[in-house]
């Protein structure tokens, strides 16, 4: 019976198709290389679902989920890149399915590197190689997120001079050159190759799934607009340049999407931003260019902002001076989501609920044993063991939610209740099957999860009882009795932050527990973004406190520091991270107690500081932890460090001893450099 774990075992064996770091891509007729069973399986998914063999000639394999996505490419032999017409995902964890259809679209996802789906033994392999060899040499795959759509593929072979002729690429004749003449705020307007940055945090926070109305304002040439038609989404926009004729129109999530920096007179700018407001039922989004004095003072001063080298004004911020200008403006509270991005709620419940979210860790599922009935005559047990899938969704429920769930908050409400019974009496049944152990630390996470949120909420205005959503009404009620309760140990959390003794024994606490940390006594405790969620309650409201400013981390920022003294909080973020040695790029000090926020750049590469002893940020259980900490040990012989804890060298420090050792840094090896002749 093929379950999760068996395909997942399966999919770790396969050696051919294009492999991502998530999922295999692979034709139908390359079928036959892939284990007996999964050859077998595949079909059957098609069947069960009532899809046509004729009307799917792709499959994609997940890694890491019991899923699969059955695709319909009908030019995959004949298109050089094809389109794809319908996409049809099954989810083998919920036995459900869902169907998209891209056949009407004028930007549907496309298909590269076809060797890598097809066998060599293909007639058409040669040939597939031979396309692709084409874009490498034309520098089109340098940057794989510019290539997935029609549009944006063309829009990348146009601005690397070739055109598409007959599937194969040919150069321009000629390049159409730019004309820049005076302050056009059209010109301020970006050809964008993926979503924006603001509609990237909609996505993070699933704003995009299709349950909202957006309005793009100011939407300039509309590539975020096309995106999200593309996805079937209710989008619309305007823009003064660019769509001048469209209507304005209230939507759910209006989107101000750095428009406020480009317009050089205040009134008018005031006027856009209090227009999208208007417009806004749920959410406004805006954005704007950051920068600091060192970066303004580059430029030629105009207003209140400068001209730049395209002739365009910017107004640039600093990102208190920007929420603080949102709030004066607006009259409500404005929320750091990254740096120059803020969510402006205008619907109270919805901001309670993304508030809410922001702080929640999410129970990781692991697969749980299906205990054997103490008592075969024990029926409840036994039920328990014929629906295994049901009750292991609702005990998951009861973990991620750390206390039972109400009928409304499990689908299958229903079926439980008729099997057995109340959800008291099934969780009962289930905690003495599964033990308490991982339900009491569940609940433990979750009471500290809305600890943090309450503590961080308090920056804001306090929003009564009544105003909380019901779901939380019942976490308030299960974990902390009353809603009093909750607010006075979230108050007693956020003062604590300030208790640099008390910081620094956590500090201690936490690198005891998180081996993979850098614990510097009286001064700082330095991790990996991935762990902020494994740190002790008041580190996690510590580094929370910081955000508020910030914004949310993204996947740029790598590592966290703690300053046990200060009230600080820096993030750092380097260049290739994955790199044996990687080197800083940017540096941002969050100073809480005067509320400011430094940016240091490191542009010039060859000033860049190495991250020396990476392993030490490392989980043992990483992949690569290993061989890191070899390489780290060999490097600090050479250069005569320790490799056991934190060490700083400046870049030209660096150079200069591999090449006094004529070393150089390949991969995770240290290798000979070739010597220069002799004049």
């Amino acid at each position: 019976m093929m379950n999760e774990e068996l395909f997942a075992k399966l999919i770790a064996e396969i050696k051919v198709g294009k492999h991502l770091p998530d999922a295999i891509y692979l034709h139908k007729d390359a079928l036959s290389a892939l284990p007996k069973i999964l050859t077998q399986f595949i079909p059957a998914v098609a069947r069960a679902v009532n899809l046509d063999e004729t009307n799917w000639n792709l499959v994609k394999l997940f890694k890491k989920e019991f899923r699969l996505s059955l695709l319909y490419y009908p030019d995959f032999y004949i298109d050089s890149y094809p389109a794809l017409n319908q996409s049809l995902n099954v989810n083998l964890s919920k036995l459900s399915h869902r169907a998209t259809n891209y056949q009407d679209s004028d930007n549907p996802p496309i298909l590269h590197r076809k060797e890598t789906m097809v066998l060599p033994s293909s007639p058409y392999y040669e040939h597939f190689v031979a396309l692709t060899q084409e874009g490498e040499n034309a520098g089109l795959y340098s940057n794989s997120r510019l290539i997935g759509f029609k549009r944006s593929w063309e829009n990348l072979i146009a601005r690397h001079g070739y055109e598409l002729v007959d599937g194969r690429l040919f150069r321009s004749s000629a390049i159409i050159k730019k004309n820049e003449l005076g302050i056009d705020r059209h010109r301020t307007a970006l050809v964008r190759h993926e979503l924006s940055a603001p509609m990237k945090t909609l996505v993070k926070h699933g704003y995009l799934e299709g349950s909202y109305s957006i309005f793009d304002y100011g939407c300039g040439r509309g590539d975020d607009l096309r995106e999200l038609e593309a996805h079937g989404l209710d989008a619309l926009g305007w823009d003064p340049n660019f769509q001048p004729d469209s209507d304005k129109c209230q939507s759910d999530i209006v989107n101000l999407g750095f428009v406020l920096n480009v317009i050089e007179d205040q009134d008018e700018r005031l006027e856009a931003l209090l227009g999208a407001w208007e417009l806004t039922q749920q959410l406004l989004v805006v954005s704007v260019m950051l920068a600091n004095d060192s970066c303004i003072a580059q430029f030629k001063p105009y207003k209140d902002g400068i001209i730049t080298t395209r002739n365009t004004f910017q107004k640039y911020y600093a990102q208190a001076e920007i929420k603080a200008y949102i709030e004066r403006s607006l009259q409500e509270d404005a929320i750091a989501v990254a740096p120059g991005i803020f969510y402006i709620f205008k619907d109270k419940l919805e901001e309670q609920q993304y508030l809410q979210r922001k702080y929640k860790r999410h129970h990781s599922w692991q697969q749980l044993t299906s205990p054997a009935p103490h008592d075969a005559k024990d029926k409840a047990k036994l039920l328990v063991v014929q629906n295994q899938a049901l009750f292991d969704s609702f005990w998951l429920q009861c973990l991620e939610l750390g206390r039972i769930p109400a009928s409304d908050e499990f689908e299958q409400s229903e079926q439980v209740r008729a099997l057995i019974g109340s959800h008291k009496k099934v969780f009962n049944l289930l905690r003495e099957l599964h033990g308490s152990k991982e339900f009491e630390h569940a609940q433990k996470r979750r009471k500290e999860d809305l600890l943090v949120y309450f503590a961080l909420s308090l920056f804001e205005k306090r929003k009564p009882y009544t105003q909380q959503p019901e779901s939380l009404k019942r976490d308030i009620k299960a974990l902390f009795e009353d809603y009093k309760t909750a607010q006075s140990l979230a108050t007693e959390l956020l003062f604590a932050i300030a208790d640099n003794e008390l910081i620094n024994q956590q500090c201690i606490k936490a690198h005891d527990q998180l081996k993979a940390s850098v614990f510097n006594q009286g001064h700082s405790l330095i991790f990996h973004r991935n762990f902020i969620d494994d740190l002790p309650l008041l580190l996690r409201a510590y580094v929370g406190a910081g955000l508020q400013m910030y914004g949310e981390l993204d996947e740029q920022i790598d590592l966290v520091k703690i300053h046990t003294t200060s009230g600080k909080l820096t993030l750092t973020s380097y260049d290739e991270y994955q790199k044996s040695v990687p080197f800083l790029a940017e540096r941002i000090k969050i100073k809480m107690a005067d509320q400011e926020i430094d940016f240091f750049d490191y542009v010039s590469e060859h000033r860049r500081p190495p991250l020396l002893n990476k392993h030490l940020y490392m989980a043992e259980s990483d992949n690569n932890y290993e061989k890191q900490k070899r390489f780290d040990k060999r490097l600090a012989k050479l250069m005569d460090f320790e490799p056991n804890e934190e060490t700083q060298m400046h870049r030209a420090e660096f150079d200069v001893l591999l090449g006094k050792n004529n070393k150089m840094v390949k991969a995770f090896s240290i290798i000979n450099s070739t010597p220069s002749k002799p004049q």
